[in-house]
């Protein structure tokens, strides 16, 4: 196959096509006019919004607030919505679609936040450092997602591997008076289902689903009868340490992203590490290559000499992993103790974020600090005396989650053979 071949082929897996392209620039279209009619029209000429720049409780990296006119930035975010509206009805942005729909959901994002903010105040800051411990989670069972599904076994047991860890690292943790020991003990459970579901979907060939769902399944059974039966009878067992703030050298005195990004808990710092390793592994290395062949063509990939049985093992087992390390995030890292279906179906939205970033470790990472922000606004809507219920904002990753999947996505680019067992001929 010659180059120039190839490169028409790689442009053609990246087409919009006309009919998404006009449904998304219409899209663009709406939540211009959104912004325009219902936050511009009803904002006060005179109103300033006030962010303050700082978390909560942290000095180092402290900045002074952000003072800007309401009505004259909602007026620009119009503007710019309707500039990227107008290019994707005109010309598209290919490719780069589903970034740019992102980008005006953000502008609406953050003209509603500035409508809210007209003549108060509000800790953006403090908003978007809650935002990066939601998506946590979120990101890491995206990741979680892309290493199964990559070596073409699908995972939709994350939520029960997190939901499994979670419980574990608390009880563990409690045990053992040690946030870390606690940790290894939420690894260790999610692999072993990891291990359970690699053996009944590779080597007996069950169907994924079913079988993600039957962990699913009991792992809410038992870690509800184990936390109702042991965990609330004796608080000590559920009384983890947690991991605390580590502000980096240097690095966390950074006006505004140092306190955000460079002074929280290992969690965020594990997030960011998985981020750059998976994505140099999959797409730099030798062992990536191998891995998504299994995934794409495992046929092809077993003529070459390479074992797809074990590839897909190993990526299942390192799925859990991750995992077990996003299930650990609401004991040790977020809350402190363990409560019943604490994980609340971030699982599933890791998947959505998996797949609304292509199955990339850094598409999939936007989408869940996407989903992350969309959660922590609804904490902040009581404090601003808004009239919309926070009720409604806390359905709001659930909601994006569903539109999405539904009409936001476009045609995917799932590895070819995910979800089909191999057998060896």
């Amino acid at each position: 196959m010659t180059t120039s071949t190839q490169a028409i082929q790689h442009q053609r897996i990246y087409e919009v096509s006309p009919t998404r392209k006009l449904v998304m620039g219409i899209v663009e279209v709406l939540i211009a006019l959104l912004i325009l009619l219902v936050f511009v029209r009803t904002s006060s000429p005179t109103a300033k919004s006030t962010f303050v720049m700082t978390p909560g409780g942290i000095d180092i990296g402290a900045v002074g607030d952000w003072v800007i006119p309401t009505r004259s930035t909602l007026v620009l975010l119009t503007i710019f919505t309707l500039a990227i509206a107008a290019y994707q009805l005109i010309r598209g942005f290919g490719r780069a679609t589903n970034a740019m729909v992102g980008l005006t959901g953000l502008f609406l994002i953050f003209g509603f936040l500035t409508w809210q903010a007209g003549d108060k105040s509000l800790n953006l800051s403090g908003m978007l450092s809650s935002a990066v411990l939601l998506a946590v989670p979120i990101t890491l069972g995206a990741f979680s997602g892309i290493l199964s599904e990559r070596a073409g076994v699908v995972n939709i047991a994350i939520e029960g591997m997190m939901l499994m860890g979670s419980m574990v690292g608390a009880l563990v943790g409690s045990l053992a008076g040690n946030a870390w020991v606690g940790l290894l003990g939420a690894i260790l459970s999610a692999i072993l289902l990891a291990a359970i579901h690699a053996v009944l979907s590779i080597k007996y060939k069950i169907n994924q689903v079913i079988s993600g769902t039957v962990i699913n399944i009991f792992s809410t059974g038992l870690t509800s009868f184990l936390s109702q039966k042991f965990l609330q009878a004796n608080q000590a067992l559920n009384s983890p340490p947690m991991f605390t703030r580590i502000p980096l050298p240097g690095l966390a005195r950074i006006p505004v992203i140092g306190p955000i990004f460079f002074n929280t808990n290992l969690f965020v710092y594990l997030m960011f590490l998985f981020l750059i390793v998976i994505q140099v592994a999959l797409f730099s290395t030798r062992w990536g290559l191998r891995l998504r062949s299994v995934g794409e063509h495992p046929k092809a990939a077993d003529t070459l000499g390479i074992n797809v049985i074990k590839t897909r093992y190993m990526a299942v087992l390192l799925s859990g992993l991750v995992a077990g390390i996003a299930g650990a995030f609401f004991t040790l890292g977020s809350v402190g103790r363990f409560d019943e279906g604490m994980t609340a179906g971030k699982g599933f939205i890791g998947l959505a974020a998996m797949i609304f970033g292509n199955w990339s470790p850094i598409g999939a990472m936007g989408a869940g600090l996407l989903f992350g922000f969309a959660d922590a606004i609804g904490s902040k809507l009581s404090l601003l005396g808004s009239a919309i219920p926070p009720q409604f904002m806390a359905m709001a990753p659930y909601l994006i989650t569903m539109i999405i999947l539904a009409g936001f996505i476009g045609k995917g680019h799932a590895p070819a053979a995910s979800g089909e067992p191999y057998e060896k001929e």
